[in-house]
């Protein structure tokens, strides 16, 4: 809620109460006049006007700048004989301040004792109607021809008066309070503005009479922090219209929340019934006495019966205060379950639903064993409880850490009864800071935990407020309606109280043991006090490092850090598959990326984008992911720093109003929301510590490559997602993707969740394919080309990793062609044949003599044996060779008869020879 507007400086004079009393007196003399006329018209003659029935006022002022001074009757028709018009100052003519202009003699004159005048402006501080001059104009914001939703009318969304204040709407709806003014010489306007709530755009700047900007780069104003803050700008001479603009974006919720501010109001408790009424209840009777009823835990009973703080140091049950033993130290904080009356550092009032004020009236009662909210004056009021907190103190046994942000944390136990749709609201402001709401409940809750985390020491504020309906009607119908309280415990809280002891690290000094913290990474042994430190790859997640049961191991593919505060993933992953083994390399994936969801439509089609960035892995563990809240940073010219909500964490979202919607140079990004705060382990399986990660969501990996998943979670426990948020990150080899790839969200759920509680994103890359290795490449051997043969090394198709080994060099051997072995060849071939014709003419030759001699001697031995016949040839005369002419009566080839000389030896060494006589008997053999 915008409220920009107590007081407004740019003309003359005061003229507040007195100058609207004046209006309102002549509004009533006009009327009377009229009335006069009608009646008495015939009366007597008009009498000649005296002084103090009329007054003076300058014309317009002409080109040259000239103007006159004419008279103008307080009431026309009831006098007569004006002074005649006189010629009046020059037109940039005005009085210093504390001056006013006597318009009888044009001259300027002091004040009198007890006024004031601001000389050449005008100051608006009272708001019971629009001052004239004024106007508040209403408009929807453009909506796409696409859309179908409805939208509601705008026109009731204006600037409403309110007394000492105007304030703007909180809706959806663009109200713009505008004032026209034309300044003679330069000036300014100053105006104090309350502006709590960021999801509220609020802006104001000044247009020329050509409907241009002044200062385009100052329109966007801050919150205020701490109540009432002033705002100046400048003008130039001239006509200038002021605008007052403000647009809510409410995104989450279509009804708008109670905005708070850490004023705190003394309260009264009137009473608003009458036990005399039939039926009513009437009090106990005084003078029964009653058992006192029991402390807080951390209190003890006083001798008049009252409630004390046990010391430090010390604890109790809510009776008596006891030392804590040795070795331990108090769990200091507030545990507040008795509800007898309200705690010092507690307080309740009423706000109302129609213009925020605060009421003079008791929101919240206590009874006993709770607190519940009171009647209130309407419906729609808003019950408000708040706890205020000084501060925070960790354990002297607990070394900060600067991975876990958890300082300590608020739990409470509450309950809502309710017939119509009403609603528990808990906000959290730090430092004086506005409330910011954290978690709303509707409708009937039955009885429940909830925990917040605070990660913050500052001083802090906790405020329930409930509304039983958010519409106004005339008096009171659900007042059974109401929400309870049983429990508030908020830990570690600086000056609190301890309901027990806890274990702690010993340190020994000259004055005896005390409690000491651990170094980082340590859990405290609870036999010894010791301090042990933990196992590799495990982290101390438990807030109280007791036993090693405190170091839980890290998921799968993440290893600890050096002070075992949490476990990440240096962006290497290795698997085995039954083929081989799989090594990836993220680096290239380390820096953040960026990813916007499709558009959404509010309840009046104000459209807007989920805004996703990621940071995978990598950077020892660090979160570089950061969502802003830049609606309060708008006005900061850039280059320069300024105050703005952000959040750090792996997986964030924001809520983005593009400037096409808006009308502003710059999108509007708000309501920063975490999505990964630790990340849980990093694996090809779907399922990780009840998270899952769905392959249907996306399209099918067709390259037989496993995606590799991440699996974060975030600590932000909210009503729908009572395990807090979580989020997996599929990254799957693309080849064809480069560094860093393209990130995309499910088709069937376009804001990254189905459920709004757990998201889910496909991180497509080159550099998601595991690292080349020897399995990726194959040889190829070319043919031997003059003497040279070369061996190329080529990737196989499709390829399918990146990084890794290089392929190997090309490698040239030395070969033989196919030319001179054939040439070879046919030398040897030729030299054997050679050699054979050779052998076989040698054994040829040799043969005939052998057969020669063998026949010689066959024959020489049949004539020994028998007597043979008679010679049927001449003799053999001398000097003749008996073997040149030897006939062979058997005729045979040449390989017949070496295969017969070779065949057909005796076994005594000779060879058998069949032999023929001339005569042609039979054959002999020897």
């Amino acid at each position: 809620m915008a409220e920009p507007g107590r007081s407004l400086h740019p003309s003359s004079g005061r003229r507040g109460r007195s100058e609207r009393r004046t209006l309102r007196l002549l509004r009533l003399l006009l009327w009377v006049g009229t009335a006069f006329q009608v009646t008495q018209a015939a009366g007597p003659e008009l009498h000649a006007c005296k002084e103090s029935e009329y007054h003076y006022e300058y014309t317009a002022c002409d080109s040259t700048g000239s103007r006159w001074r004419v008279a103008v009757p307080h009431t026309p028709g009831l006098c007569t004989s004006l002074p005649d018009p006189v010629k009046g100052t020059e037109c940039s003519f005005s009085c210093k301040a504390g001056e006013f202009l006597d318009m009888k003699d044009q001259s300027c004159k002091p004040c009198a004792e007890g006024r004031y005048s601001l000389g050449t402006g005008i100051r608006f501080d009272e708001w019971d109607e629009l001052p004239h001059g004024f106007a508040s104009l209403s408009t929807n914001m453009e909506i796409e021809d696409t859309t179908t939703e409805s939208t509601e009318n705008c026109t009731a969304s204006k600037w409403v008066p309110l007394g000492d204040y105007i304030s703007s709407n909180t809706d959806e709806c663009t109200a713009t309070l505008m004032y026209a003014v034309n300044l003679k010489q330069s000036g300014s306007v100053n105006f104090e503005y309350y502006y709590p709530d960021s999801s509220i755009i609020f802006e104001f700047f000044v247009q020329n009479d050509q409907c241009q900007p002044n200062v385009d780069d100052s329109r966007w104003m801050k919150t205020t922090e701490k109540g009432w803050e002033f705002h100046s700008v400048e003008l130039n001479r001239g006509n200038n219209v002021l605008y007052w603009r403000t647009t809510a974006f409410s995104v989450w919720s279509k009804v708008s929340k109670p905005v708070l501010t850490q004023l705190m109001y003394k309260w009264a408790q009137p009473k608003i019934c009458g036990e005399d009424l039939k039926g009513a209840v009437k009090l106990p009777a005084s003078g029964v006495k009653t058992r006192c009823p029991p402390c807080n835990p951390g209190f003890s009973k006083t001798n008049n019966s009252a409630c004390e703080p046990c010391p430090y140091g010390s604890y109790s049950n809510g009776s008596d205060c006891t030392h804590c033993p040795a070795g331990t130290e108090p769990a200091v904080g507030f545990e507040y379950k008795w509800w007898n009356t309200l705690p010092s550092n507690m307080e309740t009032t009423v706000l109302s639903g129609i213009n925020f004020e605060y009421k003079g009236m008791t929101g919240w009662e206590v009874a006993g064993d709770h607190i519940y909210t009171a009647v209130g004056a309407s419906d729609n009021d808003f019950m408000i409880l708040t706890l205020v907190v000084p501060g925070f103190r960790p354990p002297q046994s607990v070394m900060a850490d600067t991975e876990n942000k958890e300082v300590a944390r608020i739990t409470f136990v509450f309950e809502t009864i309710c017939s119509v749709n009403c609603e528990l609201y808990f906000m959290v402001g730090v430092n004086s800071r506005t409330n910011t709401p954290i978690e709303t409940w509707k409708g009937s809750k039955g009885k429940q935990s909830y925990t917040y985390i605070i990660e913050e020491n500052a001083t802090m504020s906790f405020t329930w407020a409930f509304q039983r309906t958010t519409f106004h009607e005339t008096g009171r119908k659900y007042t059974n309606d109401v929400a309870k309280i049983y429990s508030i415990n908020v830990t570690n809280v600086m000056d609190g109280v301890a309901s027990y002891c806890r274990p702690c690290a010993l340190e020994a000094s000259d004055m005896g043991s005390s409690c000491t913290a651990c170094p980082a990474g340590y859990y405290i042994d609870r036999d010894s006090g010791t301090c042990h430190s933990c196992p590799p790859n495990t982290i101390l997640k438990a807030h109280q490092p007791y036993g090693i049961q405190a170091c839980m191991p890290c998921g799968p593919g993440t290893k600890s850090n050096k002070i075992h505060s949490l476990c990440y993933n240096d962006c290497t992953f290795s698997i085995s598959t039954p083929t081989r083994v799989l090594d990836y390399n993220f680096l290239a994936l380390a820096k953040t990326v960026s990813l916007a969801g499709g558009p959404s439509f509010t309840s009046k089609g104000l459209k807007y984008f989920h805004h996703f960035t990621l940071s995978l892995c990598g950077n020892q563990g660090k979160k570089m992911s950061v969502c802003a809240d830049n609606v309060t940073d708008l006005r900061i010219p850039e280059g320069e720093s300024g105050f703005s909500k952000s959040i750090t964490a792996y997986i964030c979202q924001a809520v983005i109003i593009p400037p096409e919607v808006t009308g502003y140079k710059a999108g509007v990004s708000s309501q920063p929301v975490s999505l990964a705060d630790r990340l849980l382990g990093v694996t090809t399986d779907m399922t990780l510590d009840g998270i899952t990660s769905p392959a249907e969501l996306f399209h099918p990996e067709s390259l037989g490559i496993p995606d590799v998943i991440f699996f974060y979670r975030s600590s932000d426990v909210t009503q729908s997602c009572s395990s807090g948020r979580s989020a997996t990150v599929r990254v799957r080899c693309s080849p064809l993707k480069p560094a860093p790839g393209s990130l995309s969200l499910p088709s069937t759920c376009s804001d990254g969740t189905c459920d709004g509680c757990n998201f889910h994103f496909l991180w497509e890359s080159v550099a998601a394919c595991p690292l080349c290795s020897p399995a990726d490449y194959h040889a190829i051997v070319s043919s031997c080309v003059a003497g040279i043969q070369k061996t190329t090394y080529v990737w196989r198709e499709p390829k399918l990793c990146a990084g890794g080994i290089s392929l190997p060099e090309q490698r040239v051997t030395i070969c033989k062609t196919i030319d001179f072995w054939l040439k070879v060849g046919i030398s040897a071939g030729t030299c054997t044949a050679i050699l054979l014709t050779v052998l076989t003419c040698y054994f040829w030759k040799k043969n005939q003599k052998l057969e020669y001699k063998y026949s010689k001697l066959v024959m020489n031995a049949t004539l020994k044996d028998c007597d043979l016949p008679a010679a049927d040839s001449c003799a053999i005369m001398e000097g003749e060779d008996v073997e040149d002419d030897l006939i062979f009566t058997s005729k045979k080839s040449l390989f017949g008869k070496i295969r017969s000389f070779t065949s057909k030896r005796t076994p005594d060494g000779f060879d058998s020879v069949p032999l023929k006589t001339s005569s042609g008997g039979p054959d002999m053999d020897l």
